[in-house]
This record gives C-alpha cells, sequence and structure tokens, in this order.
C-alpha cells in the first residue's frame, strides 16, 4: 500500500512538473500565458565549441563502442563528461592517453596532496586568463577538501604555492628566461621549500595547464552549462521557440543562421590545398635533389625567427583579466614578448644539446615515476597520429607539413632543430595560419573565430583539431625539454 501511494505521489509530481513545462508549441495541456516565475538555464552556446558546428561533433548516444568506453572513463575520472573531451574525441586514440595523464597528475599517488594539484591547475589556467580550466578546478579544488578561503586570492593561499608565481609567471609567457636561480630558490626557501619531486610535479602540471588553455581557446571550447557564460536566463528571442526546446538542447533559428558575408567561395579554397600539396610535392623533390649545408640552415632558422616577430593577429589589443581570474596571479600586467625582439639577446637553444628523449624523460620518471612514459606517449601519438588525409585527399603523406607547424611553434621560442631546412616553414604555412599559431601559442585569450576561420578554409574541422593537438603539446614539449635541466 505504501509503495502504491508513493509511486502515486511520484507520478504526480512529475505530472505537475509536465504541466508547467508544457507549451502550446508542442500541443501540451496547458493553455494559459500567465508568468510562473521559474527561471530555466538556457544554453548561450551551439554545443562544445564557439568554432565547430554542433553538428560536426560526436553526439553522446550515437559512439561506438571504443567512444563510450572513453566517454565512461572520463566521466569516472572525473565525475563529468566536459566539452574539452567532446572535442578532443575527433581523435580518440589522442583523446585516451591525455586522459590516462591528467588522471595520473590530478588523481593517482604523487609528490604534490590533491589540493594542491588542483590549485596549481587553477594558478596555471588564470595565467592565460582560462575561466574555463579556472571554473573547472575551482570545483574540484573544494570537492577534494580545499580551503575555501585560497580562492579569494593567492595571497590567501600557503606561502609555499605562493613562491611558484614567479615559475608560473615566466613558463607561462616566456619560458626561455628560466634560470637556475628560480630553481635553486624554491628549493631553498627554508620552512616553505619544495622538494625536487614535489616541484617536479607542479612543473608538470604547469606545463600541462598552460598548453591546455592552448587548445581550450584554440578550439573555442564552449563554458558549461554550470558555468559564468555557458547559460543565461534571457528569454527566447523568436516567439515559435519552446520551453521543450530548451530542455533539449535545441537553439532558435535565429542564432543558427551562418552569416556568410565575405566568405571565400569554395573553388578559391580548393586551389588553397591545390596549392599546399603541389609545395609539399616541390619541397619532396628539392629535398630528394641537394641538402643544404648546415650553414644555409642555420641562416634560414634565424631569417624565420626574426619573421616571426612580425607575425601579429590585428585584435593584438591587451586584454584586461577578469577580477576572478586574475586574483589567482600575480603581476597582471606580464605577458608575451617576442623571443628576438629588438635589443635582446637570447642564445639559441640547439634541441640537440638537450632533449626530451635523451634527458628530460630518464629525470622526470626518476622524480616522478611513470608520468615520464604518459607523457612520452602523449608526445608520440601527437607528434605522428595521421589519417593521411587533406581535406578532399585521401593517401596523403602529412608528415612534412606537421613538422613544419611542430618546429614553427619551438621556433619562435628560440629552438633550433640542426637537421631542419626552415625554409620549408615560409613554403607551406601561409599568414593567416602563422597568426593562428602565434596567437594560439603565445596568447591564447586572444583567439578569435575570425582566425579560426581564416586558414584551411577546405579541410574538415575534425583536420583542424589535429593540429591544435600538435599545438597542445608542442607548446606542452617545449618548456620541458628546455627547463627540466635546471632541476
Amino acid at each position: 500500500m505504501r509503495l502504491a501511494t508513493t509511486a502515486n505521489e511520484a507520478y504526480t509530481a512529475s505530472l505537475t512538473v509536465s504541466e508547467l513545462l508544457c507549451c502550446k508549441q508542442c500541443g501540451g495541456s496547458r493553455g494559459q500565458e500567465e508568468e510562473l516565475g521559474i527561471r530555466i538555464p538556457r544554453p548561450l552556446g551551439h554545443g562544445p565549441s564557439r568554432f565547430i558546428p554542433e553538428k560536426e561533433i560526436l553526439q553522446v548516444g550515437s559512439e561506438d563502442a571504443q567512444m563510450h568506453t572513453l566517454f565512461a572513463d572520463s566521466f569516472a575520472a572525473l565525475g563529468r563528461l566536459d566539452n574539452i573531451t567532446l572535442v578532443m574525441v575527433f581523435h580518440p586514440q589522442y583523446l585516451e592517453s591525455f586522459l590516462k595523464t591528467q588522471h595520473y597528475l590530478l588523481q593517482m599517488d604523487g609528490p604534490l596532496p590533491l589540493h594542491y594539484r588542483h590549485y596549481i591547475g587553477i594558478m596555471a589556467a588564470a595565467r592565460h586568463q582560462c575561466s574555463y580550466l579556472v571554473n573547472l578546478h575551482v570545483n574540484d579544488f573544494l570537492h577534494v577538501g580545499g580551503d575555501p578561503k585560497w580562492l579569494n586570492g593567492l595571497e590567501n593561499a600557503p606561502q609555499k604555492l605562493q613562491n611558484l608565481g614567479e615559475l608560473n609567471k615566466v613558463l607561462a609567457h616566456r619560458p626561455w628566461l628560466i634560470t637556475k636561480e628560480h630553481i635553486e630558490g624554491l628549493l631553498k626557501a627554508e620552512e616553505h621549500s619544495w622538494s625536487l619531486a614535489e616541484l617536479v610535479h607542479a612543473v608538470v602540471l604547469l606545463t600541462h595547464y598552460h598548453s591546455l588553455a592552448s587548445f581550450t581557446f584554440g578550439c573555442g571550447i564552449s563554458p558549461e552549462i554550470h558555468c559564468d557564460g555557458g547559460h543565461t536566463f534571457r528569454p527566447p528571442s523568436v516567439s515559435n521557440y519552446c520551453i521543450c526546446d530548451i530542455t533539449n538542447g535545441n537553439h532558435s533559428v535565429d542564432e543558427m543562421q551562418v552569416n556568410s558575408a565575405g566568405n571565400v567561395s569554395v573553388s578559391d579554397s580548393f586551389f588553397e590545398v591545390e596549392a599546399l600539396m603541389e609545395k609539399m610535392k616541390q619541397l619532396q623533390e628539392c629535398r630528394d635533389e641537394e641538402e643544404a649545408s648546415q650553414e644555409e640552415m642555420a641562416s634560414r632558422f634565424e631569417i624565420e625567427k626574426r619573421e616571426s616577430m612580425f607575425v601579429f593577429s590585428s585584435d593584438d589589443e591587451e586584454v584586461t583579466p577578469a577580477r576572478d581570474v586574475s586574483r589567482h596571479f600575480e603581476d597582471t600586467s606580464y605577458g608575451y614578448k617576442d623571443f628576438s625582439r629588438h635589443g635582446m639577446h637570447v642564445p639559441t637553444f640547439r634541441v640537440q644539446d638537450y632533449c626530451w628523449e635523451d634527458h628530460g624523460y630518464s629525470l622526470v620518471n626518476r622524480l616522478y615515476p611513470d608520468v615520464g612514459q604518459l607523457i612520452d606517449e602523449k608526445f608520440h601519438i601527437a607528434y605522428n597520429l595521421t589519417y593521411n588525409t587533406m581535406a578532399m585527399h585521401k593517401d596523403v603523406d602529412t608528415s612534412m607539413l606537421r613538422r613544419a607547424i611542430w618546429n614553427y611553434i619551438h621556433c619562435m621560442f628560440g629552438i633550433r632543430y640542426d637537421d631542419y631546412d626552415y625554409g620549408e616553414i615560409n613554403q607551406l604555412l601561409d599568414r593567416s595560419f602563422k597568426v593562428y599559431i602565434k596567437t594560439v601559442v603565445c596568447t591564447p585569450e586572444k583567439v578569435t573565430k575570425r582566425m579560426y576561420d581564416s586558414f584551411w578554409r577546405q579541410f574538415k574541422h575534425s583536420e583542424k583539431p589535429a593540429q591544435r593537438r600538435t599545438l597542445q603539446n608542442s607548446c606542452l614539449r617545449y618548456p620541458l625539454e628546455g627547463n627540466l635541466i635546471m632541476v
């Protein structure tokens, strides 16, 4: 009898909610138009990304067995299926490696306590003004027992974490300026000192979230529905937009319309792809015929390094960080400055002198067991992953193009590969793509949809995230290669 009563109460309650949410548009029984006073969140965006149409992103429920397992693992590890995962799933092999690495850094045994890890993630993401990542880790920080007072500002955190602020700042914006004094200062700070193992864990977390901020901005990741900027209570903008559309995640017609003004014709973008394919073919033929001397390749590197100074966005105005982000770091005016700007001389960093494979990997694995293996796996997947496609072309060797992107990023930070001809970069990467790359790498908070739409216009959206995956890992690999030796 009690079960029947409970079931009846549940039915009555659900009926009441159903009546409240019904409307004329979909044949609901409630016809009166009085205000009910119910504030229901309405999504601001059109899916996980502001840059990629929602219909081109894998929908939850339509995934295959492999995707389902990845989604389940992500949800089990993070307690959510966030928008980064939904965009990164374009590349399942990389997503699997990314999730394993992030899970290990944040939740498995390691030198740092859990609340420190999330707070360091907040500090790192805040340096690039990435409120998306800050919001996620504020919730995680509180969930693992972090002190809410720390979230009022970095000055409320323990001195040990405050001392990490300088390293965070330089790593995020000008990593070539890090010296052994930065490391020694943290290791010898008396009662607030860091151990070597703790510092390696912290450096890996900082670089992980600096590079993940680049991925987040570069993909136009939308805020989660429960976070600021992910929803609004603004009334629907067209009369035939009913409340059921909100609950089903559909959006109004006027919001889904795409302004085609100024779009490049399909034929023009087609010829761009053909021209790029032809350049790759010609460069390969030149490689086969003759190889440039070491002196010539060194000269081409210096030319490319100087030219990178003149690649900047027309949207290159200062972006003032919001208070809720800037409270987590000091010196808000400090940002990226060109590596090779006039009057500055910073020696070129030769990969042959110190690299991840020969030095960084063993150091990380010794001080923070297993994480070196996870990071190494992620690097290799990012560097080698290809579907051998370029827009409408299949069975294409894309290694030349992928290496040009990877090396161009390192070139902007003064890192040189002795065996690479930097003259190829100008042949393969046009100015609009260079603007996008430099913005994503150096000042990711300034990335716009216009930048995203300006390059590779005939390429699939799934191919563009492939290159942002390369950007993310190249951004991560640089400070690990260049600065872990200081430890």
